[in-house]
């Protein structure tokens, strides 16, 4: 009796001695052994969250790398400010290494704060179910996600552990435990509960969703029995109250309120029986004369009750004020001191119906030099911003936009740094904190030859050819640079004189005129070509006539080269990169940053700090 060889049988008998049936049952097998080989493994997505918001995708490839080969890495981000909304995903090529990925790394400090690493549940259905969701509560402030993650992973493979948090990044004192399974969270709750840990007896429960709690609140809520009267008259005491409110029903007490004179405070409370009777007596009494005053009367609220309600009441009243505003709010700067109120609207009035017309001023009733213009319509509004942005009144071009709010601004600002130095990144320029980064460098901008100490002496590039300034256009080849006359020659003496800086203190015209001597005695022992490098003549003051005239490609250079010592004066390790952002702003702006010195001290002042905040997300990197 012959019997049918096994596919590894089969494969150590030559092909000759099988049946053609055998050759084909031995290719199926073999095939399907291929596809099993070949087929992708599950994929391995992570969500890491509590991110800080200055962590980037670079910063988590170093981190997770370093566990097995990375797939992909999203920073998940705002659609309109690019700021990071503090999580991301990580996939990895297969799950071991996500799950040596959770083990490893799950509560690890990153920029200060431990992630949350958990696996990405992508189908909202299953990650809103609440199923294996456990709610602890009353927990020592001492006690982190790693010790809450500790504590109940005895009961079961936690997918997910959290402690809430305030605004300081203190616990509040409850947190979250989701188990893979609901016996997992039986078994939690059933030894957890009621225990103490660091000394305080906590409390462990199912996890209830926010609309089923919110709905047994307001059903609690809508059974009120007990009333709060407010603006009761002086006279009024607690029999007089009791009688009022005691036609409606049975009432258990009736309190005014009373200062340690014994004096009425103007409110009381009072209490029925039914929530029935309580809610006919808000209805009747509510807004009715009593002794000559209107009553108020309503359901009894707690303070964390009153207080949400008038935070609610309030962020619903700014929401509504910015919709009002939007888009018809004018902001406007570079005002002239003798700019009021009236002239300001005068000047705006053309453009259509001012609702209102502001200029700032200080304590002592002096301009700021900017305000405010709101029209009736976006439209008027948006014609007022191009027709007056950068027209004199009176000495100064002002500035013209629409108002934003501090927030708003900060965040574009920041996305304007991102995208900068993802561009960078692109064209293999060094970052801050990378290798070959020079701290001070003029990253952004340098006029030509570069800014070089006193006395050095400048180095151009051959055949009499000027560095182009990044904003400026490509010229065609054959072609002179903008602004430039075919034959012009860079040197020094061809720059136009520079204006000499008023001293600082009484000090400096002894410094400056000893290092005059020092640099007059070198160059008369080296030559006249010494004496050439030591002389650097002084701009001219730039005015807005001058800017006006010049070539619009050369404007831009044209204020970098005036601002840039200014900068480097206050701060000489960013001056670059300050003057780079600068000169984002507008023309009108920029020259009138040239001419008032606090204006352009407050300028440097907010581009520090954006410059801090973008440098602090950076990657520290340690040269060996």
């Amino acid at each position: 009796m012959s019997t049918n060889p096994t596919p590894a049988e089969a494969a150590a008998v030559p092909p000759s001695q099988l049946s053609a049936e055998q050759q084909q049952q031995i290719a199926q097998a073999q095939a399907g052994s291929i596809a099993a080989n070949s087929s992708p493994s599950p994929s391995a997505s992570l969500y890491v969250g509590e991110l800080d918001p200055s962590v980037t995708e670079a910063m988590l490839f170093e981190m997770f790398n370093m566990i097995g080969p990375v797939a992909s890495i999203r920073v998940c981000r705002d659609a309109v400010t690019r700021r990071s909304l503090g999580y991301a995903y990580v996939n990895f090529h297969n799950q071991i290494d996500g799950e040596r990925a959770m083990e490893t790394l799950n509560y690890t400090l990153v920029k200060g704060k431990p992630c949350r690493i958990m696996w990405s549940q992508r189908d909202p259905s299953l990650r809103k179910t609440g199923s294996g969701n456990v709610f602890i509560k009353n927990l020592d402030p001492t006690i982190d996600n790693k010790a809450l993650h500790d504590t109940f992973s005895a009961f079961g493979n936690i997918m997910s552990c959290k402690i809430a948090l305030d605004d300081s990044g203190n616990s509040k004192g409850y947190g979250f435990v989701h188990y893979e399974t609901d016996e997992a969270a039986e078994s939690a709750i059933k030894h957890v509960n009621g225990m103490l840990l660091n000394d305080k007896k906590v409390f462990v429960g199912r996890h209830v969703p926010r609309k089923e709690r919110q709905a047994k609140i307001e059903e609690l809520r809508s059974k009120f029995t007990n009333i709060y009267v407010k603006n009761l008259d002086a006279e009024t005491g607690d029999k007089e109250l009791s009688e009022l409110f005691s036609k409606y029903g049975p009432i258990t007490s009736a309190v005014v309120q009373k200062d340690d004179e014994g004096k009425s405070k103007g409110f009381g409370f009072v209490n029925f029986e039914k929530f029935e009777d309580a809610r006919k007596a808000v209805e009747e009494l509510n807004e009715k004369e009593h002794n000559g005053k209107t009553l108020f009367v309503t359901r009894a609220q707690k303070k964390v009750e009153r207080e949400e309600e008038l935070r609610r009441q309030y962020e619903q009243a700014k929401l509504e004020k910015l919709a009002k505003y939007q888009g018809v709010n004018l902001y406007v700067k570079n005002l002239d001191d003798d700019v009021d109120d009236e002239k300001l609207r005068q000047e705006f009035s053309v453009y259509g119906v001012i609702t209102s017309a502001k200029v700032m001023r200080d304590d002592k009733d002096y301009s700021k030099g900017f305000g405010f213009v709101c029209f009736s319509s976006p439209d008027e509004a948006t014609k007022a911003v191009t027709e007056m942005n950068g027209r004199m009144i009176g000495s100064k071009p002002i500035y013209v936009a629409l108002a934003q709010r501090k927030e708003v601004r900060r965040s574009q600002l920041e996305a304007q740094i991102n995208q900068r130095n993802a561009i960078r990144m692109q064209q293999g320029m060094p970052m801050p904190g990378a290798p070959g980064y020079m701290p001070g460098a003029p990253m952004f901008y340098a006029p030509p030859g570069g800014f070089l100490p006193q006395g050095q002496r400048p180095v151009f590039p051959p055949n009499g050819m000027m560095p182009r300034p990044r904003w400026a256009p490509q010229p065609q080849q054959g072609q002179p640079m903008p602004g430039y006359p075919q034959n012009f020659s860079p040197t020094l003496q061809g720059r136009p004189p520079r204006q000499p800086r008023p001293a600082r203190n009484n000090a400096a015209p002894q410094a400056s005129n000893s290092n005059n001597n020092r640099q007059q005695s070198t160059a008369q022992r080296k030559g006249p070509r010494a004496q050439a490098a030591t002389e650097v003549p002084e701009q001219a003051p730039l005015t807005a006539a001058a800017l006006a005239a010049a070539p619009t490609e050369v404007q831009k250079q044209m204020l970098g080269e005036r601002l840039y010592p200014l900068i480097h004066a206050q701060q000489p390790e960013y001056s670059g990169k300050i003057t780079g952002m600068l000169l984002e702003m507008d023309n009108g702006e920029l020259l009138n940053l040239v001419e008032d010195a606090s204006a352009l001290e407050t300028k440097i002042s907010e581009a520090m700090d954006v410059l801090k905040a973008h440098m602090s997300a950076e990657p520290a990197t340690e040269q060996a």
